[in-house]
């Protein structure tokens, strides 16, 4: 029986042992095995409302041991050690724990097709302080460090007479920065509401910084200019054209020297692959450690190991690379299982060729920016308002759709409408 293992249950990774696991693990025709270092699948992009407390994380998690039963597949819980081409295995580390006791011992995966789908980390350049004060949202654990420090500041700033702001800097305008400023302010407008009186946007003091010539620089520049003014009007404090140098406890040094003081810190300034990808079993890849494929979405080197979503350094006709996005992830799984099923009948594969479907940025319940179907009008079709507000929802709905399919998806969604009115509107605890 043919073994496909799948490394990395982020949107990409789970969707495809998601399909596999229906169309094939269920009828017996091959084993499919997922493997993720934690127990639980959240999607990243809704780490900024998790690390605000706008989103219960225990709430929209959801258990990759469960959802293998419930769709015909496999979980291995661990983390990927090593590729071994030529027994054609993987190695998975043994695991401890917190108190340094091992609860698994090294295990080793034997697969025909493997698919690599770890996702990426932040990239802190080597930036001198960045991984001793900074926080980076890769994941729900360093999310909930960042609730918990914001709730801790707002508490002080609410008891102490001495401090007057809660001063929170972010490095990256991208996406994940942009999003994270206005959920604050939207943190800030909500918390007023469960005690802290004295509480408003004038006390929250956010700084979000770019090296860049403007915010959002991977969205046409209208766009960006919108969620500039709108950034504005909230009170964040927008600092392009600013590179940092250092953190320290005190906050952000600048390439000038100036000190942009802050008591939390957040790095979303670039990605990469994680380090231990560099020289894992002869496969190329390139200066962010991703894994350099072909057309088909197979490595350079190996015909048997596929890559998918920011792991993958994938390059498209006009000699552009496929960018690190949540829809790219999607596309990609889509491709792959096509590809897979191709080979694995002795087809030809196909290239795969990305297809921008725009890109939205959330500005918390205040407003929605972005441009729709980018191949069709090169990005000129700018929405927001409400009805980008619906697209963007709906991007997180077409995953949930992938996962359990349209009858599962719509409970989720009337459950979610019932926990908005039992529920608090942020995470208090």
């Amino acid at each position: 029986m043919t073994k496909i293992v799948i490394v990395g249950g982020g949107a990409g990774g789970l969707e495809l042992a998601t399909k596999f696991g229906r169309k094939f693990g269920k009828k017996g025709k091959a084993e499919v095995t997922l493997v993720d270092r934690k127990a639980s699948h959240l999607w990243k992009p809704l780490l900024h409302e998790v690390a605000t407390g706008a989103l219960d994380a225990g709430v929209d998690a959801l258990s990759y041991r469960a959802h293998a039963k419930n769709h015909g597949f496999e979980f291995q819980l661990g983390s990927l050690q090593d590729i071994d081409r030529e027994s054609k295995s993987i190695t998975l580390s043994p695991m401890q724990d917190d108190n340094g006791e091992q609860i698994m011992p090294e295990r080793i995966l034997s697969y025909d097709i493997l698919v690599m789908a770890i996702g990426s980390t932040s990239n802190d350049f080597n930036t001198e302080g960045v991984k001793d004060h900074c926080i980076f949202l890769d994941s729900p654990e360093q999310a909930h460090r960042f609730r918990n420090e914001m709730n801790n500041q707002f508490l002080k700033l609410h008891t102490s007479m001495e401090q007057k702001t809660v001063d929170i800097a972010i490095v990256g305008a991208g996406a994940t920065g942009v999003e994270l400023s206005a959920e604050l302010h939207n943190a800030v407008k909500e918390l007023k509401n469960y005690g802290f009186k004295d509480l408003d946007s004038a006390k929250l003091n956010v700084n979000l910084v770019e090296a860049g010539e403007r915010i959002l620089p991977a969205l046409p520049p209208r766009i960006s200019s919108a969620a500039h003014h709108e950034l504005t009007k909230l009170g964040v404090k927008v600092r392009t054209g600013t590179m940092v140098v250092k953190a320290d406890k005190e906050g952000l040094t600048t390439k000038e020297g100036e000190l942009i003081p802050a008591q939390i810190m957040v790095w979303a300034a670039g990605i990469k692959a994680p380090d231990f990808i560099k020289d894992i079993a002869g496969l190329e890849t390139n200066r962010i450690n991703q894994l350099v494929v072909k057309s088909t979405l197979q490595t350079t080197r190996d015909d048997d190991i596929y890559v998918i979503g920011d792991l993958a350094s994938c390059t498209q006709e006009d000699g552009s690379f496929v960018p690190p996005r949540a829809q790219a992830a999607h596309q990609m799984a889509s491709h792959a299982y096509k590809n897979i099923v191709a080979q694995l009948n002795g087809q030809t594969l196909k290239p795969y060729v990305y297809s921008d479907h725009g890109s939205l940025v959330s500005l918390s319940n205040f407003s929605t920016v972005g441009s729709l179907m980018g191949n069709l009008t090169k990005g000129s079709m700018m929405v927001e308002g409400r009805i980008a507000r619906v697209v963007y929802i709906s991007l997180y709905r077409m995953h949930q759709i992938a996962l359990h399919g349209f009858f599962k998806t719509s409970l989720m969604m009337l459950v979610g409408r019932i926990n908005r009115a039992l529920r608090p509107n942020l995470k208090l605890h």
